[in-house]
């Protein structure tokens, strides 16, 4: 109970981020970092499946309705949050999970989190920048942003764990 001010505020502050500052990095037309990711990447792993889908949701139509992208953002963000699981279960984290609480480098490690940050992000960007684009005509162009924009969102994601990481 006592984390979900700090989870309200860190929601807002990464909306506020991404509206303000990161929304206007656009290198070229291929580079987009969406750090808003980390809320839902960084959420306990006994978070109910409910739950973190509805956060999803909220969290990509709110994104949404400031960049007026009609439910690009809400609907990469839910498939996101559907796939967690699956890879949590994969990587073999639920017993150090239940340990150590919020999924991000202080608890488990630069090599885990890397892998994780950069396969979810990969996964919301490839429903994303498809969903954008709407066609497989320029299929090779849509993959190079989708690649460059997931090398440039794991990069600051990664890089504000290690900054707001507590010592």
């Amino acid at each position: 109970m006592r984390e979900i001010p700090k989870l309200l505020i860190l929601l807002l502050i990464l909306v506020f981020l991404q509206i303000f500052v990161f929304n206007t990095v656009n290198l070229g037309g291929y580079i987009n970092p969406y750090i808003y990711l980390v809320f839902i990447l960084i959420l306990p792993f006994e978070t109910p499946g409910w739950l973190l889908l509805s956060l999803s949701f909220l969290l990509g139509i709110s994104i949404d309705s400031f960049m007026g992208t009609l439910g690009m953002h809400a609907s990469a963000m839910v498939f996101m949050a559907f796939i967690r699981h699956y890879l949590l279960n994969y990587m073999n984290i639920k017993g150090d999970v239940e340990k150590r609480g919020y999924l991000n480098v202080e608890n488990f490690g630069f090599s885990w989190a890397l892998r994780y940050v950069i396969i979810m992000v990969l996964v919301h960007h490839f429903v994303l920048f498809f969903i954008e684009s709407f066609t497989f005509s320029g299929f090779f162009h849509t993959l190079w942003r989708i690649i460059l924009s997931t090398i440039a969102t794991s990069f600051f994601i990664l890089l504000g764990q290690y900054l707001f990481a507590r010592r």
